[in-house]
């Protein structure tokens, strides 16, 4: 198999594909372009008769099969590898994960677009909009749920690394970044996750980028 992905610093689609993909235990070629440099435009060129994605990353091939959509990607490795590595065995707990891998798939636009991925930046906020602070109290209420409901069994969100944490993995990432503060069941699921040895993996690789896009760079206004 093999897996595009983007700038690990800046790209949090990305960061759940991989993730999704370590997870999963199958061995694959990890592929990073710079996803706003000239290589992309070029490589999306030659891709374009076999991945209908309009240049969108991550993408995982497998063979025939190209798929270009993080959810798609990691629901694709659990029908390979078995579901209970991604999804939680009990009934109430995969169905309130799965509500909240969708939420994050699907939502909290306002918190993506004040406050970018930037793995390697520390930014003071000046405020976020009522409807990002929204966004940060609806997860926020999420995560104290699903531990207190479901995580009895480790640290992570439902006890053990699953579906859930690999697509909120990006937010740890943009509270981390933006000083966003939370309470202090979240600030020691967040140290769980920021620690877990994929994560440091994929920070020491987002430090050892050279490229920088500047408009993810600068605090929001």
């Amino acid at each position: 198999m093999k897996l595009i992905i983007g700038n690990k610093n800046y790209s949090s689609w990305s960061l759940r594909g991989w993730l999704a993909a370590k997870q999963s235990g199958l061995h694959f070629e990890e592929l990073t372009v710079n996803i706003s440099g000239e290589e992309w435009e070029a490589a999306k060129r030659q891709m374009g008769e076999v991945q209908p994605s309009s240049g969108k990353v991550p993408i995982l091939w497998d063979g025939d099969v190209v798929i270009w959509d993080s959810l798609a990607i990691l629901e694709y490795l659990a029908d390979k590898v078995g579901r209970d590595r991604f999804w939680p065995k009990d009934d109430a707990a995969r169905g309130m994960a799965r509500a909240m891998v969708a939420e994050m798939h699907s939502g909290y636009l306002p918190l993506r677009r004040e406050c970018p991925m930037n793995v390697r930046k520390r930014i003071e906020l000046s405020g976020l909009t009522d409807e990002a602070k929204h966004n940060v109290v609806r997860i926020l209420t999420l995560w104290a749920e699903a531990r207190a409901r479901h995580g009895q069994g480790g640290p992570f969100l439902f006890g053990t690394f699953g579906a859930a944490d690999i697509f909120y993995a990006p937010i740890i990432s943009r509270f981390i970044t933006y000083g966003i503060g939370v309470p202090g069941f979240a600030q020691t699921y967040m140290q769980a996750m920021w620690e877990h040895e994929w994560m440091q993996a994929w920070i020491a690789g987002a430090e050892d980028e050279e490229w920088v896009i500047e408009a993810f760079e600068k605090a929001p206004a």
